[in-house]
């Protein structure tokens, strides 16, 4: 090419062009890319001299750059990475950790995002470096916790929220968002004040953390899902829940007064249930035993009409026998356990008197041993 070795283009030398001049440019100029390539032939004739040398040199060493490129386009992706290849600038796969490829650059690129590490980010509070302290210290941030309950109180709720990009939305992640964690923290903070507008203080502040966290989870992965955001939450932690300073002490107040009471009303729970069964139990006691005393009687009492019937009949059949049988059988159960004297006056009289001492006649018992008792004579 003749016009290599000239001071300028095929036109001539100078800055002109094939129709004049042109704009002069303002500044430093541009690196002029015939004085490259004429520098580049002038030392790769120093290094090989000779035409036919020449040529093969430069083959071989566009060979090797050439091969270069082609090892350019082996990429790492480490163990909480995802792959993110793109092809003039859009997104057509995703790699998993390991050794991978992609075609060189311009042709393709990759991005490496941390698409398997578990995120933090705090609402409510913030980290300080403190100096006093050799350390960092926590700063409450009131614009963000301060938040207005369902009976029209405020209350001071710190929380954490800890995400993750979801292991087939790194696109999204990527392409639907542009600030993650802004849009995070602001989901975060929106979801938390719509859970705590629908509710009242006392819940929050005594046993409905819980469900307040699962309740705000669910009410953020919805609200991403929608943008299209690829983020998943993986919790939420409610870190501090707490009245406004200006009344935290009455609160404390009306706190214990609850506790107080809920005390004094467990105390008589557990004393009811002691007693109550113990009166219950002595009650069916004293059920049972007139049930019995009531059975009792009633069959006593139809035993005795049974026997009077019984009595009766016989007594249709042969009342003379039947009421001789009665007076002998009265008799003996009246005069069974009763002293008895039985005399015999015979035909004489004699030794009688008007007068029996009846005391005196009747036989003195004898005193009776272990096991013995003593029988009376008959006279």
């Amino acid at each position: 090419m003749p016009w290599k070795n000239q001071g300028g283009g095929p036109w001539g030398s100078g800055p002109k062009g094939p129709w004049g001049s042109g704009p002069q440019p303002v500044g430093p100029r541009p690196p002029d890319l015939e004085d490259l390539l004429r520098r580049g032939q002038d030392r790769l004739q120093q290094i090989m001299p000779g035409g036919y040398f020449s040529g093969i040199g430069i083959t071989l060493i566009l060979l090797i750059i050439i091969a270069l490129w082609l090892l350019s386009g082996f990429f790492r992706v480490q163990s909480e990475e995802q792959g993110v290849v793109l092809r003039f600038g859009k997104h057509v796969r995703t790699v998993d950790p390991g050794l991978n490829y992609h075609l060189p650059y311009p042709i393709e690129t990759v991005l490496l995002p941390k698409a398997l590490r578990v995120s933090t980010i705090s609402i409510g509070m913030t980290l300080i470096d403190d100096p006093a302290r050799r350390g960092r210290s926590i700063r409450d941030v009131p614009e963000e916790s301060l938040m207005l309950t369902g009976d029209e109180n405020i209350v001071d709720v710190d929380f954490t929220v800890l995400w993750r990009i979801k292991p087939n939305g790194v696109g999204n992640f990527l392409f639907n968002i542009q600030n993650p964690e802004g849009t995070v923290k602001a989901v975060a903070e929106s979801a938390m004040r719509e859970v705590i507008g629908r509710s009242n203080i006392q819940p929050i502040l005594t046993g409905a953390r819980t469900q307040t966290e699962a309740t705000v989870q669910d009410l953020m992965q919805k609200t991403l899902d929608s943008y299209g955001a690829g983020i998943q939450i993986a919790q939420v932690q409610m870190q501090k829940v707490d009245p406004p300073a200006q009344v935290i002490d009455a609160f404390r107040d009306v706190q214990a007064a609850r506790a107080n009471l809920e005390q004094l009303q467990n105390e008589a729970q557990t004393y009811a249930n002691k007693i109550v069964p113990d009166a219950r139990g002595r009650a069916a006691q004293i059920i049972q035993a007139a049930e019995g005393y009531k059975e009792q009687a009633v069959a006593e009492a139809k035993g005795q009409s049974s026997r009077f019937l019984k009595v009766y009949e016989e007594y249709k059949k042969a009342p003379d026998v039947t009421r001789e049988r009665i007076y002998l059988e009265t008799m003996e159960r009246v005069l069974g356990g009763s002293e008895k004297l039985i005399y015999d006056g015979g035909s004489s009289g004699q030794g009688v008197v008007p007068y029996l001492p009846l005391n005196e006649l009747t036989p003195k018992k004898a005193p009776t041993t272990t096991g013995q008792q003593s029988t009376g004579g008959t006279r």
